[in-house]
């Protein structure tokens, strides 16, 4: 069974996630928006993360997983990532800072 996390581990984590960049953009995955959504799952007392990709085709989930072993190391003793294709993403679930973020490499978004 999942829940939802309390407001201050939900705060720990998205910060700890903005450690982790897309490879190819060099933009961190919460201000790019490939974060849908985060819980607990309480049986495997560990941190469920719902997130996407720009593209289904991308090939590098396994260094986005390692970088997010890393960046979670000491906010969580464990953690899954669900990779989910639905709804797609696009470039309005980018945040204002992602947005900033992506203008100033020279993309106009």
């Amino acid at each position: 069974m999942s829940v939802s996390l309390s407001d201050e581990k939900y705060n720990e984590v998205i910060e700890a996630l903005k450690e982790v960049m897309d490879p190819e953009l060099g933009i961190n995955i919460v201000d790019l928006g490939l974060i849908y959504d985060l819980a607990w799952d309480e049986e495997n007392d560990a941190l469920i993360i719902h997130m996407t990709l720009t593209s289904a085709g991308c090939p590098l989930t396994d260094v986005l997983e390692e970088q997010t072993a890393e960046s979670l190391d000491n906010v969580v003793n464990a953690f899954r990532i669900n990779w989910v294709w639905m709804p797609p993403w696009g470039p309005e679930k980018i945040t204002d800072d992602g947005r900033d973020m992506m203008r100033a490499l020279g993309f106009s978004i």
